[in-house]
């Protein structure tokens, strides 16, 4: 089994996939989604996957085969990467500058596309075929484009939901905080409602604006969407046919096998 770790700014998502599935959509045996912690330090990460395989009923000592990291957070990224070598006797791949990715990558510096946005791109290249555009929401909602040949052409960036919410909260004393449960009309009655429009509608709109510019570029592409928050915004996008919530993993999966050796 390969444990496949994504580390984002605020959530880590990991997930535990069969080695050879019979089809590449399968092979997602177990997965978790945690707070992203900057202070655990990789004997405290060791002991949660340790507790999490159990509750799978997974032997840590055998069910691990491999184990591929990507991250947004070098700290964190650094104690992923020591609890691996360390306590796992298994090859570690960690996306970075350097690895085979198979892809070319158009970036005008190739070292700044962050190593999530490698995984989605590697993954709906692999899963979805070419051209495709993939957007992740997640703390900041990132847009990326793959060229008809495979080519990484690059995307966008802006401010994630939570991220947008948390500074209205912050900066407008007389809004409170509201549950986000699915908005009744687009036209809120209350502040409440108005907030939730503004959320899930606003959000939609915004994806839907630049996946149509990022369209007029490519000519046309599947659009695919994926994150934590990929699940509450998609289903009211116009251009986004597919939300593929653990694209990431599988994109892990891809970029461990194709670099496995050289990290044994």
């Amino acid at each position: 089994m390969l444990l496949a770790v994504d580390v984002g700014n605020t959530q880590t998502v990991l997930g535990l996939l069969e080695d050879e599935p019979a089809d590449a959509a399968d092979g997602l045996v177990a997965h978790w989604r945690l707070e992203t912690n900057a202070a655990h330090t990789s004997d405290e990460l060791f002991l949660l996957v340790h507790q999490l395989l159990a509750l799978s009923g997974k032997d840590l000592a055998t069910g691990i085969g491999g184990v591929a990291i990507s991250s947004t957070v070098p700290r964190v990224r650094s104690a992923w990467e020591e609890m691996a070598r360390a306590h796992l006797d298994a090859p570690t791949v960690v996306v970075g500058p350097g690895l085979d990715t198979g892809m070319a990558i158009a970036y005008h510096r190739p070292e700044d596309v962050g190593a999530d946005r490698i995984a989605n791109a590697v993954a709906a290249r692999d899963r979805y075929g070419t051209p495709v555009i993939v957007v992740d929401f997640g703390t900041a909602t990132t847009f990326d484009a793959i060229a008809a040949d495979g080519a990484y052409l690059g995307g966008a960036i802006v401010p994630g939901v939570e991220v947008s919410l948390e500074a209205l909260f912050a900066r407008a004393s007389l809004l409170g905080r509201v549950e986000l449960t699915e908005p009744v009309a687009a036209i809120g009655r209350s502040t409440a409602e108005a907030i939730r429009s503004g959320t899930f509608f606003g959000f939609a709109a915004q994806a839907d604006g630049l996946c149509r510019r990022f369209l007029d570029e490519l000519g046309s592409a599947r659009v695919v969407a994926t994150g934590g928050l990929g699940g509450l915004i998609a289903p009211h996008c116009r251009t986004i046919e597919t939300y593929d919530p653990w694209l990431t993993l599988h994109g892990l999966r891809i970029l461990f096998r194709r670099n496995a050796e050289r990290s044994a």
